[in-house]
């Protein structure tokens, strides 16, 4: 019989770090603040234990070395590049920005945060 406090215990969400970077962006891009809110609000509450959980939930992220995601904020007006440690359920923010910026940056190593 499974009770509800082992379930309590066996649900994990993912644990975002940098919430300040995401606020200090949105702060000086409005445009994409309902959109960021989301991302942050819809990534706590995954357990993603692979890279093929992140493109499973998020479409049209892209994963690349080290463990890390590559998502679209306001369509393909901004990037998010995020370090994901699967094993312990953490999520780093690398990297926000235009894309025009992002073009510029190596999705792999930056580490702007």
């Amino acid at each position: 019989m499974v009770t509800f406090s082992y379930l309590c215990k066996t649900k994990y969400s993912m644990n975002i770090y940098n919430r300040s970077s995401i606020i200090a962006f949105y702060a000086k891009h409005p445009d994409c603040k309902e959109t960021l809110e989301k991302w942050y609000n819809d990534v706590a509450a995954k357990n993603w234990k692979r890279p093929g959980d992140v493109t499973r939930d998020f479409n049209t992220a892209r994963t690349v070395k080290n463990n890390r995601a590559i998502f679209k904020i306001n369509e393909n007006d901004y990037r998010l590049i995020a370090e994901i440690n699967y094993q312990k359920g953490w999520v780093f923010i690398k990297f926000i920005g235009t894309h025009a910026v992002y073009d510029k940056v190596d999705a792999a190593t930056v580490n702007l945060f």
